[in-house]
């Protein structure tokens, strides 16, 4: 059975609970021409993410198929599976990548440190000016697609900044690169090789000189990166944030709007982390995972999966299991914290935490400068984009209206409670760049 096909972008629930109801916890499935072992169930979907026994791989050259030249060259997840970056290596490999990736997001991450107050400083206020651009554009009262307006370029700001991109105008054409690559449009590859050109160029200068940004602390970390290695990351991070991040807002707005899976509960109580997980739970940005490939033969669900063949997880699916939901509705799981969408084991997401800090910005400043805020579509009308791994909505179109004067910048009393070092910030550069952006994305 073809994995995209119209149940899976416009009823995923339904088409998942099909392959279960035939096949059980594992379902074959043909993922744009390769057949597929797709883990739909949630004790299964965990028990290959955490790896226990040591059976998977997750090198492309583990693939038998792809060994024995069956997978066609044109094959369109083939880039990012012969990447080579630290998502597809395995053993002491993926162990020193991944120490890296710990190391140097660590002053990130760790909100008492102050490279850690600097960047939340800055997520709010790129925010808060995109929100007011909404407002000079749209009115007091209007129209907007929190998707384009929002959601999208705050994680595309925030990762040039990681990076350690120039905070002139330089930088505008590389978010804007970044934006193009997300797209997929018809000069989406001429802007990843003018984008990799660009990291390529940043990741060997912080070899030569290290500056206080992520390239620069991952080098500290484990001196013997070379730079093409650190370009590899870094590209790595351009995509997985940008489309990651952003879907996580978006997502997380459209729950609490929705108001079904206890996600406005949670926010109207004061507790965005929990909608959130919420969220993540209904609609996790990545609904599938890449694949992995058994390094023997192994026994899934009613299957035997032979050695080499691809396997890719289904939080999305694992998330609709009964033995995760408690057989019930999606308001009787268990625990929200238990969800799948920063993946388990060996290979979890380890910038989780500064993806959760993100949206948790993006979303109570949303919340708080727009005094109403309503979907301007039904539900079951919003357009969703599906692919193999990545369910996020095309468009979030909203009616909303704005709290307070929406002409002025908002007082520093408004910054959430325990953000004291957001409180009073004016992060310099900031409405500059925000509204280079938000110009260039306007006249794309």
């Amino acid at each position: 059975m073809p994995l995209l096909n119209r149940d899976y972008e416009s009823r995923p629930a339904a088409f998942y609970e099909r392959l279960r109801a035939e096949y059980g916890p594992v379902a074959p499935v043909d993922v744009l021409g390769v057949p597929v072992w797709l883990v739909i169930g949630y004790s299964q979907v965990l028990d290959v993410l955490r790896d226990a026994r040591g059976v998977w791989s997750r090198r492309v050259d583990s693939w038998r198929a792809y060994r024995e030249g069956q997978v066609p060259a044109d094959w369109p997840m083939l880039p990012v599976m012969e990447s080579d970056s630290s998502g597809f290596r395995d053993g002491a490999e993926s162990t020193r990548l991944r120490g890296a990736w710990s190391e140097g997001l660590r002053p990130f991450q760790e909100r008492g440190r102050p490279q850690a107050r600097e960047l939340e400083r800055a997520v709010h206020a790129y925010a808060d000016e995109l929100i007011t651009v909404i407002a000079e554009s749209g009115g007091r009262s209007g129209w907007a697609d929190l998707s384009a307006q929002y959601a999208r370029p705050l994680p595309l700001m925030v990762t040039g900044r990681l990076i350690g991109f120039p905070t002139d105008s330089g930088a505008d054409e590389m978010i804007m690169d970044l934006w193009r690559v997300l797209d997929a449009g018809p000069d989406a590859q001429e802007a990843s090789d003018r984008l990799m050109a660009r990291v390529a160029e940043v990741c060997e200068a912080r070899v030569r000189e290290p500056r206080e940004d992520l390239p620069s602390y991952m080098l500290a970390a484990a001196p013997d990166l070379t730079a093409e290695e650190l370009a590899r990351e870094m590209a790595m991070l351009t995509g997985l944030s940008g489309d990651i991040t952003a879907n996580l807002i978006c997502n997380t707005i459209t729950e609490v709007l929705i108001g079904e899976t206890g996600a406005r509960d949670s926010l109207s109580a004061g507790m965005i982390k929990e909608a959130i997980n919420r969220a993540s739970i209904a609609h996790p940005p990545m609904a599938n995972l890449a694949f992995r490939w058994p390094r023997s033969d192994v026994r899934l669900g009613r299957f035997r999966i032979a050695a080499g063949d691809p396997v890719m997880v289904s939080p999305a699916a694992a998330h609709l299991d009964p033995a995760f939901t408690g057989g019930g509705s999606q308001d009787s799981v268990y625990s929200s914290r238990a969800h799948l969408a920063w993946s388990a084991g060996p290979h979890a997401c380890l910038g989780r935490d500064l993806a959760t800090t993100i949206t948790m910005i993006a979303v109570e400043r949303a919340f708080h400068r727009f005094a109403s805020l309503d979907l301007a579509l039904p539900p079951d009308q919003l357009p969703w984009r599906s692919s193999p791994l990545i369910r996020g909505l095309r468009s979030l179109p909203v009616n909303y209206t704005l709290a307070g004067d929406f002409g002025t910048r908002p007082e520093a009393a408004e910054q959430p409670a325990g953000e004291e070092a957001a409180a009073g910030s004016d992060e310099p550069g900031a409405t500059s760049l925000v509204r280079r952006i938000m110009r260039l994305m306007r006249r794309s």
